[in-house]
């Protein structure tokens, strides 16, 4: 991986080292429009990038709490932009919301251990930079759907699958993570197996909770044929059996997916999410919208 970083404010484009200065003259950029994209890692012609959108009031001498989204689509498929609504609701709130492009089999001929390896690569690589980019580094949530909340899930809790070649003082782990419908378990009877086979454990989230595992919130819909509400009951136990903070919210008859931008339960599980960054300090004050409790 070439230890270079490249940073665009919509038509302007700079170029530092990976744990170099971001200037002034970017910051200020970042104040006017709210939006930077930046490379955070190269595999060999692969560049892959972050797209962080600032909070509207963004001031350069503050440091704010960080949410990554990593999209959907069994590791084969997927666009950065599924989660883009969710992050521009966290920067508007006071969050740096931030889209997370990685490798994936139909575009890059990689595997999901790859897939796990960008995911971890992202989170160090904001670490890193957070003073440059503005960021609390003990603040930084994960949060994805489907194959990507089996990534956050796994930044959180897994110990290995890290990039050859990177710094692995500055650590990958998630201080928090949001888990929409997320791939729990690679084991023989979970997801993905077939692709995975027997280095299940290396790469399963449900197989590596640890104690200190980060506070962790799960949505899920009650008819999802891919993760069974068993599943994530057993997780919940898991985690509480560390001693970690797990918040389960089941959604009646609702399939995989449920959670996306436009639909009933996009406001309820953001409403949520923001309740539960609320508690951990992370958020200020009251969500920007209200939901109807059933």
């Amino acid at each position: 991986m070439k230890n270079i970083v490249w940073i665009t404010v919509f038509i302007c484009c700079f170029t530092n080292h990976i744990f170099g200065q971001i200037t002034d003259e970017i910051q200020e950029n970042t104040q006017q429009e709210n939006q930077l994209t930046v490379k955070y890692k190269q595999v060999d012609t692969v560049d892959l990038n972050l797209y962080i959108y600032y909070p509207p009031n963004f001031n350069k001498r503050e440091k704010y709490p960080a949410i990554l989204f990593y999209f959907g689509g069994g590791w084969k498929w997927g666009s950065y932009k599924q989660f883009e609504p969710h992050a521009k609701y966290f920067a508007d709130r006071g969050m740096i919301g931030i889209l997370v492009d990685y490798r994936v089999k139909n575009n890059h001929k990689t595997t999901p251990f790859d897939a796990v390896k960008d995911a971890k690569s992202s989170i160090r690589f904001i670490r890193g930079n957070a003073k440059e980019l503005n960021i609390n580094k003990r603040k930084i949530v994960a949060a994805g759907g489907s194959a990507g909340g089996h990534l956050a899930a796994a930044a959180g809790n897994i110990i290995g699958l890290e990039e050859e070649g990177e710094d692995i003082s500055i650590s990958s782990i998630p201080d928090a993570l949001v888990l929409f419908n997320p791939v729990f378990d690679n084991g023989p009877e979970g997801y993905g197996y077939d692709r995975i086979g027997e280095r299940y454990k290396e790469i399963s989230p449900i197989h590596n909770i640890r104690r200190g595992a980060p506070p962790t919130i799960v949505f899920l819909g009650t008819a999802d044929v891919l993760i069974p509400v068993e599943t994530a009951l057993a997780y919940k136990n898991k985690m509480e059996d560390v001693g970690s903070r797990c918040d389960l919210f089941l959604y009646k008859d609702q399939k995989h997916g449920f959670f996306k931008f436009e639909e009933e339960f996009y406001k309820k599980t953001l409403y949520e999410t923001d309740i539960f960054l609320v508690s951990l300090g992370y958020l200020k004050g009251e969500p920007t919208f209200t939901i109807e409790k059933e």
